[in-house]
């Protein structure tokens, strides 16, 4: 695949002074990659952006190439299916159809007459691109959520997904002795990657119980290949002797120079810990995340509407054609709630179905899903109920803060501590999350809140899931800004 943004097919239509797109994809994980190829299959002259220098996103990372990975398929799930898009999009880079732009982060979209023009930023040299489209689909994926302990920001405390990104980008470990936490089928997978690729895991501290997936009998027995992945994860955890604790949370890591060990407690209901259960585990890294928070600053910033998903985070609201409350922008996978691959995979293909009834009129050659509910589109649903279920199973309990202490360090990157943003809500009057980031300038940072974001929310008070609207999705150089042609007179 082409892996830089000099190499990838022919120049937009638009900075030619010709038509626009009919379709700009933003993001190349598995949603944008499935609706780019079916886009193009379709007959859509389609623009691919992308933030990483090769397809895949977050699921399909690759290791660099000077590494020489032998079998990099060996770390993934689906791995076939990808190679034969991957492929697919190659071809239709070669052939025009697609013109694929890796390493440029979109960093926002604005209507332009009939069209939607997209303002992106190379991330190797921070020169500018612009492309115009006729329809736009928001495939930006997810980040993880993090909940706060006393000691999360010693060297080997690692995101969950981050290690396992270690793993599959770099072929390297985290640690040796690695204890993996926090909530959610993640950690299944993670536990079983680092123990396959030789780390001992010597538990799984998982906040949530599996119990709870017994409220939602319906839809776990409809989708039995879910069933299916979650034996074989616990199987490869039983063969590594892999312990898996429910209803218990890492709620301290210690170290001086690096993570030794940390502290283990059992949970009550709502996440509080419950007092003298606490025991220490040696480790030398650990790997924590409590789920995934769609990204959604692009859409938030069109006005798309939003809902509060079954995990407490927001995600879009769409119709079964994948389109948001904005005409003319779509969306698939997790921006419209966190779900896995597959589910995105088949959103990505719906979405690039509707959009091409949308632009060339109902039923053209090609389109699968034109009359009516399909297939597909059932098998949509019942991954999308799933998804829901396991959100309401594995979400954060109100009770989490209590393993929180004052020196503890919220927003990592401005170095806010929880006493400042209690005196921000008790004593100065906040009483939201925006509020509290002017008065403490948590979530200022590098990573504009989305590490520090769920648990400012939570010391303030207000729902996590409460969409913020900001008109860059991410930092841009000025002189982009001042390149832009001035509004339109009023006058």
């Amino acid at each position: 695949m082409p892996t830089s943004p000099c190499d990838t097919g022919p120049e937009p239509h638009d900075a030619a002074g010709g038509d626009p797109f009919d379709l700009a994809v933003v993001g190349a994980g598995p949603a944008g990659l499935a609706a780019t190829v079916e886009a193009a299959r379709l007959g859509l002259r389609v623009a691919l952006f992308d933030a990483g220098d090769r397809p895949g996103g977050q699921y399909h990372r690759h290791p660099a190439p000077a590494l020489g990975a032998l079998r990099p398929e060996a770390l993934h799930h689906d791995w076939r299916a990808f190679a034969r898009r991957t492929a697919t999009l190659d071809g239709f880079v070669r052939s025009g159809r697609v013109t694929y732009r890796p390493g440029c982060h979109v960093w926002t979209v604005v209507p332009e007459g009939p069209a939607w023009r997209l303002h992106a930023v190379a991330t190797a040299d921070d020169t500018a691109v612009t492309v115009r489209a006729r329809a736009v689909l928001l495939a930006t994926g997810s980040y993880e959520r993090q909940l706060p302990f006393p000691g999360w920001t010693l060297p080997g405390v690692v995101a969950a997904g981050g290690a396992q990104a270690m793993l599959k980008s770099g072929l390297v470990l985290p640690g040796r002795r690695v204890v993996v936490a926090g909530s959610g089928p993640l950690l299944l997978a993670v536990a079983g990657s680092l123990a396959t690729a030789g780390a001992r895991v010597p538990v799984v501290v998982e906040a949530g119980t599996y119990l709870g997936y017994a409220k939602f009998a319906p839809d776990v027995l409809r989708n039995p290949a879910k069933l299916a992945e979650g034996a074989t994860h616990g199987g490869t955890l039983l063969r590594h002797g892999v312990r898996v604790l429910t209803r218990h949370a890492v709620v301290e890591a210690h170290g001086t120079d690096r993570v030794e060990a940390v502290t283990v407690a059992r949970l009550d209901p709502d996440w509080r810990p419950v007092p003298g259960t606490g025991r220490r585990v040696p480790c030398d890294a650990v790997a924590v995340g409590h789920g995934l928070v769609p990204q959604l600053e692009l859409a938030t910033a069109l006005g798309c509407a939003t809902r509060t998903s079954a995990d407490g985070t927001s995600a879009l609201v769409l119709d079964t054609d994948q389109t948001t409350s904005v005409p003319g922008i779509w969306a698939a996978g997790e921006p419209g709630g966190v779900g896995g691959a597959r589910l995105a995979v088949l959103e990505g293909e719906l979405a690039a179905e509707s959009v091409a009834r949308s632009l060339l009129g109902v039923g053209p050659p090609g389109v699968r899903n034109a009359r009516g509910p399909t297939a597909a589109r059932r098998h949509r649903d019942r991954l999308r109920g799933f998804a829901e279920a396991m959100g309401a199973v594995h979400r954060p309990g109100v009770g989490w803060t209590d393993w929180l202490r004052e020196d503890t360090e919220i927003c990592r990157c401005e170095e806010v501590p929880v006493a400042r943003v209690v005196e921000a809500v008790d004593t100065l009057g906040a009483r939201d999350a925006r509020t509290v980031k002017l008065f403490t300038r948590a979530g200022m940072g590098w990573c504009q809140g989305r590490t520090c974001g769920p648990a400012v929310a939570a010391l303030a008070g207000t729902p996590e899931g409460a969409p913020d609207r900001r008109p860059l999705s991410c930092p841009v150089p000025l002189r982009h800004l001042a390149e832009l042609p001035a509004p339109p007179s009023r006058n």
